[in-house]
């Protein structure tokens, strides 16, 4: 086992921890304004760049040593805490959660599910902007409690599956990250 390459995916995974503890701490009281450029105030927060953000998560870039110092201090955390594998459990999480979603617990499972995903992302690599104000305002609208007494939501209508097969055939395959 190489231990440099553990000691990555081990930040990384810490990393990924700390702005899911983020996003909880967001969506204590969701609304499309709250969900909107968490990442760039976690990056903010961290006290580096959204793209260099960005880079860490899609494993482009590693976080050395004196990143995860800054990452710990940043995000009170204790010294070294970002080189150690935590367990599952904790205040910001479930404790049945595990501490990284792996690629296979998060890809979609069946053809309806790869069908949707294509579908968002051929949405939003047309129209990133539009999209990403779209999606987090239905984000918002399914996080934010309906007020009591308020009427159910109308059932959801019965989907023309010819018709969903018709514009599946238009979504490229999605490809995975090498």
């Amino acid at each position: 086992m190489n231990d440099a390459a553990d000691l990555a995916q081990i930040r990384l995974d810490n990393a990924l921890r700390l702005f899911d503890e983020f996003v909880q701490q967001a969506a204590r009281k969701p609304d499309a304004a709250t969900l909107r450029g968490l990442e760039g105030r976690f990056a903010e927060r961290l006290q580096i760049q959204p793209s260099y953000w960005s880079q860490i998560k899609g494993r482009s870039r590693q976080i050395g040593e004196r990143l995860a110092r800054q990452f710990e201090q940043c995000m009170h955390k204790p010294y070294g805490w970002m080189d150690v594998r935590h367990a599952g459990g904790g205040p910001h999480r479930p404790a049945a959660a595990p501490a990284a979603a792996t690629i296979e617990s998060i890809a979609p499972q069946s053809d309806d599910e790869r069908f949707i995903v294509g579908l968002v992302l051929t949405y939003y690599r047309r129209h990133p902007d539009r999209a990403r104000g779209r999606l987090l305002d239905l984000l918002g609208e399914v996080l934010t409690p309906s007020p009591t007494g308020a009427a159910p939501a109308a059932p959801a209508p019965a989907v023309d599956r010819e018709a969903w097969q018709k514009v599946a055939q238009g979504v490229a395959p999605l490809k995975r990250k090498r």
